[in-house]
């Protein structure tokens, strides 16, 4: 059986990734697929354990390395329990973040290099890559008010915080910024970036006419 397609969203928070994730599952589920949906950090038991230590602002004090570990120690996990089973049985899987946001964040916002991030994936994940990743890059600001907005809502409806990357210095989300165009000009066969501050409607249908382009080239190969 070949492998499955997998699929991954990246970008700052507050981009639109879960709107348009949402959206994209309806668009595949139109097509008769079914995809799997998961996310990092999170995705398994043991996954949110670590994203509530590494999101939650009241884990101060944790080292870049330890950081970068845990969400290596996440992503371990969710390949062996969630990702490799379902490609492996031929289904499609969308990820809301994977490699790329550790390089973005780790790497470029606390400055650890992306040579690191890069042997760790080697390593620890198998070196396995997505199929495709969409990349969303609004403005800076834009996703930063709308991040830190939903983060405040959220935490007084549920009483879950997850703001510890929202209180990080604008300087710290322009090195991330930086960092995920540095990945896209590297790789632009994987990644396809949808730039600007477009309509949900405009990103979505730059998602799906990627992804169905996608998977025509693999239908043919």
């Amino acid at each position: 059986m070949p492998r499955g397609l997998f699929i991954t969203l990246e970008g700052l928070d507050g981009s639109g990734k879960t709107t348009q994730i949402n959206r994209l599952a309806v668009w595949l589920q139109n097509r008769g697929l079914e995809p799997v949906i998961t996310r990092q950090p999170g995705g398994t038991a043991t996954g949110d354990r670590i994203r509530a230590i590494l999101l939650d602002s009241r884990s101060t004090g944790l080292a870049p390395m330890t950081e970068m570990s845990l969400m290596f120690a996440d992503r371990a996990q969710a390949i062996a329990e969630v990702i490799k089973p379902a490609l492996d049985t031929g289904k499609i899987v969308v990820c809301d973040r994977f490699t790329d946001s550790t390089e973005a964040y780790q790497g470029g916002g606390r400055q650890l290099g992306s040579e690191i991030v890069l042997e760790l994936h080697r390593v620890v994940c198998g070196n396995l890559k997505p199929d495709i990743t969409i990349l969303l890059l609004p403005s800076l600001s834009a996703s930063l008010a709308r991040a830190r907005r939903r983060n405040t809502r959220d935490e007084a409806a549920t009483g879950k915080d997850e703001n510890r990357f929202e209180l990080e210095q604008d300087a710290f989300h322009s090195r991330v910024w930086e960092k995920y165009h540095e990945i896209a000009k590297r790789e632009p066969e994987r990644v396809t970036l949808i730039e600007g501050d477009l309509s949900i409607q405009e990103v979505h249908e730059q998602i799906v006419e990627a992804i169905a382009e996608k998977m025509l080239l693999l239908k043919q190969a």
